[in-house]
């Protein structure tokens, strides 16, 4: 069995890969594939964090004409919702797994403390981060590049229901092209929408690889662990 590549990951899971083909809401097929997925991976003792989206129930920008800190809020409280289920999947496959929360909500998941979260890591749990970073103006990319530094993860794997970064939309353009390979500034100047720009950001300050993929071809998290050439890399 060849040997990972990346010893701590988080894996970045977005709101709409979760809907799967329904477009709205949590298609239980599409997270049991993810667990299933992360069960194998965890076979070969990798540490991973899971950041959830929560587009697949809410997005804040979909609250036109609200206040944008409660939209944003509400997308942090769908995130929680996803991260739940995505707990449920796993320890139905026997892996134990914690759900952090950047808003407390001690009845259903613990808070997140950075010490605590290594602590689960080291003894082999899944985290799940959820309620992104606890602000409003802060999108769950920014979440997984701020919970990748914290922790210490080798890279973050973004998974996507396309398989890497295009130089336009290649379900509009028959044309477009695909990028193997990226630097975190060709992403900020092309506007490429990777990750946001503060994400990105944050990426390249802390030297965080990022790999796209395509989250719907069965295997791909543990061949983006293994080093497989797999959708699009970013890095310095």
């Amino acid at each position: 069995m060849k040997n990972p590549v990346y010893n701590r990951v988080i894996l970045k899971i977005s709101g709409e890969a979760l809907a799967g083909d329904k477009g709205f809401g949590i298609d239980f097929d599409t997270v049991n594939q993810i667990a299933d997925e992360i069960a194998e991976v965890k076979k070969l003792n990798v540490d991973i964090g899971v950041v959830v989206g929560g587009g697949n129930i809410w997005r804040g920008r979909s609250g036109i004409g609200m206040d944008r800190s409660t939209a944003d809020h509400m997308g942090m409280l769908a995130t929680v919702i996803n991260a739940l289920a995505l707990q449920d999947s796993l320890e139905k496959r026997n892996i134990p797994t914690r759900v952090q929360t950047a808003i407390e909500m001690r009845a259903i998941a613990e808070p997140y403390i950075r010490r605590r979260a290594i602590r689960h890591l080291e003894k082999g749990r899944v985290v799940i981060f959820a309620a992104g970073i606890g602000s409003p103006f802060f999108s769950t990319d920014t979440t997984a590049a701020l919970r990748a530094a914290e922790i210490d993860a080798d890279v973050i794997l973004l998974a996507k229901k396309v398989d890497g970064v295009y130089d336009s939309d290649p379900k509009l353009n028959s044309d477009a092209k695909k990028f193997d390979k990226l630097t975190y500034k060709d992403v900020l100047n092309m506007r490429l929408g990777v990750m946001d720009s503060t994400a990105t950001s944050l990426c390249m300050d802390n030297n965080i690889p990022i790999i796209v993929f395509d989250l719907t071809q069965k295997g791909n998290i543990k061949r983006a662990i293994l080093g497989e050439n797999i959708g699009t890399v970013v890095k310095e």
